[in-house]
């Protein structure tokens, strides 16, 4: 689109919302490997946790763009062949189109400098158990950091995790990209292989870009999924350095795929994509998830949705203002609700510990899109129930709207 002097706040939402996929059409059937590639397309990475309370966090974000999906259309991508995806440190933990692996690679050869303390340490203070445990990967890949485990002392770091010197030594060469990961096993753990048996190698045989290109090359995916952004987002989209952002910015800027744009309400100055599109309106009823990249950066997110937002996974539970888990509800190009999940696999149950409503939002019209909702969350989960909530301002007409006869709306496809 031709690059405006200025976006009220409603056509930015909107040119957001259409970037990140939202306005896409929806599929006609069954979801399959086209519409997974358009999602990519719109997003760039998708992010992974281990907090499984409701789903892993990398399969949501392609639910609340096409409904109930086969998830193993993602692991397909992700593990299967041809790969599709990587795992490496995009936003953070991520999944990655592996046409970008060598747009990452200068952050691979600064492991000894740029990864976290435990990794830079063991590198430098055992350099020959890096390499002991390279050479078991070689031999025996792929493997799990515990298939190679030996005696090494173990230590709890600051987060509570106890990594032992063998895993510290595995997620040093991963980030070093010397290993990749091969697959997930059934405890959500890494299993390491060498990325020539893992990656095509026609993405291996490619020539590895200036970094200055790289940088240039990740913000443009970025500019191109956040539709319209100010430098801290565009920045923050692949956790990239202040200053090689700032250039890349500006050099896309100068070669027109970025233009200048105010943004009411913004006192940063604001990025529009070139390709980016204003929809007329946008017709969303779908929950997101907390790790989704259209909310990674909180600050945008309040300034575009009036909507702040925050997990509160790491909040001591008598501090949580509205729950462990909780997802925004995103009904037309706005956040009216936000429900706190849980899957209850056992009891084939959705809980719904809280659902709150947003202060500009109309429950006569949120309410019950949410309830269909959340049946269709449920199917998809392969849950039979949905448990009206116990807390919250919206727990009232919510839990209501659940009993009423229905079903669980979507299908259950897994």
């Amino acid at each position: 689109m031709t690059v405006p002097e200025s976006l009220s706040l409603s056509q930015a939402r909107r040119i957001a919302l259409a970037a990140q996929g939202f306005t896409d059409p929806p599929p006609g059937g069954v979801p399959d490997l086209r519409h997974l590639r358009r999602v990519l397309g719109r997003v760039g990475l998708l992010q992974m946790d281990s907090v499984n309370v409701l789903q892993r966090a990398h399969y949501l974000p392609l639910y609340s763009r096409l409904g109930p999906y086969p998830t193993a259309l993602l692991d397909r991508a992700a593990y299967g062949r041809p790969r599709e995806l990587f795992e490496y440190w995009g936003h953070e933990a991520s999944l990655i189109p592996v046409a970008l692996q060598p747009a990452l690679r200068w952050r691979m050869a600064a492991a000894h400098t740029h990864a976290w303390g435990g990794m830079r340490r063991i590198a430098v203070e055992q350099p020959e158990l890096v390499a002991w445990v390279l050479d078991e990967v070689r031999a025996k890949g792929p493997l799990t950091a515990a298939e190679i485990e030996h005696d090494a002392p173990r230590e709890t770091g600051n987060w509570g995790w106890n990594w032992s010197a063998v895993k510290r030594a595995l997620e040093f060469l991963f980030w070093a990209g010397e290993v990749t990961a091969a697959s997930r096993n059934s405890a959500f753990a890494r299993v390491y292989d060498l990325p020539e048996r893992v990656l095509p190698p026609a993405v291996l045989a490619a020539p590895t870009p200036e970094p200055a290109d790289a940088y240039r090359r990740l913000v443009e995916v970025a500019a191109r999924a956040l539709g319209v952004a100010a430098e801290p987002e565009l920045r923050d989209y692949f956790r990239l350095p202040l200053r090689a952002a700032r250039t890349a910015i500006a050099e896309l800027v100068e070669a027109g795929a970025l233009g200048p744009v105010r943004v009411q309400g913004w006192r940063q100055p604001a990025f529009l994509h070139a390709d980016a599109r204003l929809p007329r309106w946008v017709r969303a009823n779908t929950l997101v998830s907390p790790f989704d990249p259209l909310i990674w950066e909180r600050a945008r997110t309040e300034r575009l949705f009036g909507f702040a937002y925050r997990i509160e996974i790491y909040v001591p539970a008598p501090q949580r203002v509205h729950g462990y888990y909780v997802l925004p509800f995103l009904q037309g190009d706005r956040f009216t609700a936000r429900v706190d999940l849980k899957a209850d696999r056992k009891a084939g149950v959705l809980r719904v510990p809280a659902a709150w409503g947003e202060p500009d939002a109309a429950p006569a019209e949120t309410v019950p899109a949410l309830a269909a909702e959340l049946r269709r969350l449920a199917g998809w989960l392969g849950l039979a129930e949905v448990a009206g909530p116990l807390a919250g301002d919206l727990a009232g007409p919510l839990a209501a709207a659940l009993a009423a006869p229905g079903t669980c709306g979507g299908s259950g496809v897994r």
